[in-house]
């Protein structure tokens, strides 16, 4: 009786799925990263002051300032009796008075319906609409999530089914963002790369996607296609015509489409410009307009906001059957409800100051501020790193992110295999190590066989960004010559 029992749960008694998931923006490098400042804060001497987390995209957690007025809506909702105040201007008020009326209770505290506040969703639909140019949007189609993460994972959970052959496969760029290879782990489902085209800086090619697709079917079903856009690590931004030719295979191939577009906000390179996949979609007319079934997803913590920390997002689902909606409906309520704080700010998102409003001027000042900052980091990036022997980027044309792809020689390959470790991780960790510098090797996101490449947000503030790049350069050199 007084025998130590085995524990119920084990590695080995565990959901296994669960233990297939990795998450390389959150992965090893990062909990180095903690360490690291954690020592610093102990007085350890290492050879850096500070850790610099290029790793992730946490805007504000690099600096960037919030949006005033956001905030003056959200501290509104969240404390009523400022609404007396004479430090808020009036259509913050109005704002924060509509949405609290809109609440259980006309408290911020109260659950919402499982699919968002009914008052939102209409927001966020006449917002899209704006966005489209007047294609109508149906608020009964929009739900609101907890960033746009939980939107993407509740979409796929519908959408995985079968086993062996029959088992759901998901078609995914390489390089992606790790939400959806971890999430097709969890599930069980198939992942179906299909690689973007470095050679022209990351484009989508319809060709590729047919011969992942029809490798595919010989151990799975392809059910659905993802595309990144703006693109995630690799920042490039499609093209109308690739859309249109995306929805077309799609349509064809009897695809569900997956349209991440949380990063639609952040488009920086010239004669680039965003492109809905619902507006190409309606613009296409039949047969495309009115069968080819769409889910697209956006975010307040991209963009010019950076607001992660709220989990505010949505998606808006495009001839989905009704039936499933109905589904996707019972599957969100089982969670109850998006944060309201968070649907609170996404309704400041969507529903600016207008010209009109006394916040107006400083609105557009601050939103343009960021995106012109973010567009010249952009360019910066591909500067410095364009100048590095050893190192190839691509033009930053949106998002947050550059994917350089970084030459090392056979020998660190070898030292990073003898260590069980991917080649570029290997790199990544000594950089960490010597620099403090924290970005995420591409072998996080995929690449192809034979090529390196790391992950870094260009979010850092201008003062920082140049030396940071200056010195991943420089340290790129020392370590070449090491291992050469």
């Amino acid at each position: 009786m007084n025998g130590l029992k085995e524990k119920v749960l084990t590695l080995d008694t565990m959901n296994q799925c669960v233990r297939r998931v990795e998450y390389a923006v959150r992965g090893p490098i990062m909990l180095r990263a903690l360490e690291l400042e954690q020592e610093l804060r102990q007085g350890v001497k290492k050879p850096f002051t500070e850790v610099i987390r290029a790793n992730i995209g946490d805007a504000q957690a690099m600096g960037q300032k919030p949006i005033t007025f956001m905030r003056q809506v959200l501290a509104l909702c969240v404390d009523p009796e400022l609404l007396s105040s004479s430090h808020f201007p009036e259509d913050a008020k109005r704002r924060a008075e509509r949405i609290l009326q809109a609440c259980g209770g006309h408290s911020l505290g109260a659950y919402s319906v499982s699919s968002g506040i009914q008052l939102i969703r209409e927001d966020v639909a006449r917002y899209i609409e704006r966005r489209d140019g007047g294609i109508p949007s149906n608020p009964n189609n929009i739900f609101l999530s907890t960033g746009a993460s939980d939107a993407i994972v509740t979409v796929l959970k519908l959408l995985v089914a079968g086993e062996g052959r029959a088992r759901t496969g998901v078609l995914i760029p390489i390089p992606q963002y790790p939400l959806y290879s971890a999430t097709l782990a969890e599930l069980n489902a198939v992942q179906v790369n299909y690689y973007l085209d470095e050679e022209h800086a990351w484009a989508l090619d319809v060709g590729e996607l047919r011969r992942a697709l029809h490798q595919a079917r010989d151990r799975c079903r392809p059910r659905a296609l993802c595309v990144i856009n703006p693109g995630n690590p690799t920042g490039q931004v499609q093209t109308r015509e690739c859309i249109e030719a995306v929805i077309r295979l799609a349509f064809e191939e009897r695809l569900f489409l997956l349209a991440d577009e949380v990063y639609q906000d952040n488009v920086y390179a010239e004669g680039s410009q965003f492109h809905s996949f619902k507006k190409v979609l309606t613009e296409m007319g039949p047969p495309y307009a009115a069968q080819q079934e769409l889910a697209s997803f956006h975010s307040a913590s991209k963009g010019y906001m950076g607001e992660c920390g709220f989990r505010g997002g949505y998606v808006e689902v495009v001839n989905m059957d009704a039936a499933v909606q109905q589904q996707m409906l019972k599957l969100m309520s089982v969670r109850l409800c998006p944060p309201v704080p968070g649907q609170a700010l996404l309704h400041a998102v969507v529903s600016p100051p207008g010209p009109s409003d006394p916040s107006f001027a400083q609105f557009q000042a601050e939103k343009q501020a960021v995106l012109a900052e973010l567009a010249a980091k952009a360019k910066l990036t591909e500067q410095i790193f364009s100048k590095t022997p050893g190192i190839r980027c691509n033009p930053v044309q949106g998002a947050m992110y550059s994917f350089p792809r970084m030459h090392l020689p056979p020998r660190a390959v070898q030292r990073a295999q003898e260590l069980g470790l991917a080649p570029d991780m290997f790199f990544c960790m000594r950089l960490l190590e010597e620099t403090g510098i924290c970005v995420v090797p591409g072998s996080g996101f995929g690449q192809r066989e034979g090529t390196y490449h790391f992950r870094m947000t260009i979010l850092p503030p201008m003062e920082k960004l140049r030396p940071l790049l200056e010195k991943l350069s420089q340290f790129h050199a020392k370590f070449t010559l090491e291992y050469s």
